[in-house]
């Protein structure tokens, strides 16, 4: 195969632009409210940067399971997948205005004290192991160990790709992306795991639940297979994609977009029961400022919309085979993390739910800049893995 025949199509740089456009323009905006309202910026900034965070994380969690299991689903998206890992380094760099708005996000809200002024002792007191743990310098420094473990990650992952396409017959090259996968899964899961406990689950420090990560995981799951599916229906518009892509290629992510949503599910809904049934006063305050009045809609919608409306919809053989339906779905999963992510982070801050305009400046300005550096890096090697072994297979002409 040519890897010439197999560049990026001409639209990814229109995707580009536009995504540079509209991040940049929304980023101006950001930056005027970060000046007038800081408290309102940051905390609208740290939801909009844990999703992309999930677009970025999840596919190099993906990325490895593909690896892991050598499954055919994954080859038509590789590429893709590695391009959005690719952006690692533009999450570091998105990660300073957090470090920089730590005294908006984590010193409470009125009367519920934050970690970072919490009294070391009295009725709002930490625990001692929680004293030592919830500091700046811990913060930071865990924060350094998170992104080294995702950069090197990522960087093996795409370096190696590389490698396999110049060398096929190389058999070292799949035996390293084997070998790696399993204890790369097992780091990314722990590191994501401790990273939103620090960053999103720490905003109120008396509530803990040994779930939080593994709902983000999930999460993060559906976010990159979402993106992907978006992905795979616009290259298939154009050449070489259009006589490559197939209805069982579409089946294939639409049924595992149906597998994480459900998880998702699984691991949102074991949280609440157990809590719930615990009834404890200090584990229950994550839901009392969710789950009633205006916050309590929001949850509903979640519930509604971002779990049942899809898991409906996606029980159909025809939607998951129809480029258009499949990738609509997607689009709407993708919305739908940012109200979930919405409704995890903003009642930490207000008991209002409506949003202000910073709420949707800054996703849409994080957002528009990360699919714009994706795009860029999509254009930079063959959309597919022309190395892989089992490529020629899982573009034979056959559907079931």
């Amino acid at each position: 195969m040519n890897a010439q025949e197999f560049q990026a199509p001409a639209s990814v740089n229109r995707v580009q632009s536009l995504g540079f456009v509209i991040g940049g323009i929304a980023t101006l905006l950001a930056i005027f409210g970060a000046v007038t309202s800081p408290a309102h910026f940051y905390q609208a900034y740290l939801y909009s940067y844990l999703f992309v965070v999930g677009l970025t994380l999840g596919s190099l969690g993906l990325l490895m399971l593909q690896h892991l299991t050598s499954g055919y689903w994954g080859t038509v998206i590789r590429r893709p997948l590695e391009a959005a890992s690719r952006n690692v380094w533009l999450i570091l760099l998105m990660f300073i205005p957090v470090v920089l708005g730590m005294k908006y996000l984590y010193s409470g809200n009125g009367t519920e004290l934050g970690w970072l002024n919490s009294p070391k002792t009295g009725e709002h007191a930490l625990t001692a192991w929680q004293q030592g743990y919830l500091t700046t310098n811990g913060f930071l420094t865990r924060a350094v160990i998170y992104f080294v473990i995702w950069l090197v990650l990522a960087y093996l992952f795409n370096s190696w790709s590389v490698q396999q396409d110049a060398r096929p017959q190389d058999g070292a090259i799949l035996r390293r992306f084997k070998m790696l996968a399993g204890p790369g899964i097992i780091l990314y899961v722990l590191s994501l795991t401790f990273a939103v406990i620090d960053w999103a689950m720490s905003l109120s420090p008396h509530w803990a639940s040994t779930i939080y990560g593994f709902i983000f995981v999930g999460a993060e799951a559906i976010t990159s297979m979402s993106l992907m599916i978006i992905t795979v229906v616009l290259l298939s518009r154009f050449e070489p994609f259009s006589s490559i892509i197939r209805e069982r290629h579409l089946h294939d992510l639409g049924k595992l977009l149906f597998a994480f949503n459900m998880l998702w599910g699984y691991f949102a809904f074991s949280q609440l029961l157990i809590i719930w049934s615990g009834n404890l006063p200090e584990e229950i305050s994550f839901y009392r400022t969710r789950l009633y009045g205006g916050w309590g809609v929001v949850a509903v919608l979640v519930l509604l919309l971002t779990f049942a409306l899809p898991f409906l919809i996606l029980l159909s053989r025809d939607v998951k085979r129809s480029p258009k339906l499949i990738a609509t779905v997607a689009a709407w999963m993708l919305v739908f993390r940012v109200v979930d992510l919405y409704w995890m982070v903003k009642p930490e801050f207000t008991s209002s739910p409506w949003p202000n305009w910073l709420d949707i400046v800054l996703p849409v300005a994080l957002t528009g800049l990360w699919v714009g550096f994706y795009a860029m890096n999509l254009k930079q090697r063959p959309v597919l893995p022309l190395g892989d072994p089992k490529l020629e297979e899982v573009l034979a002409h056959h559907e079931h």
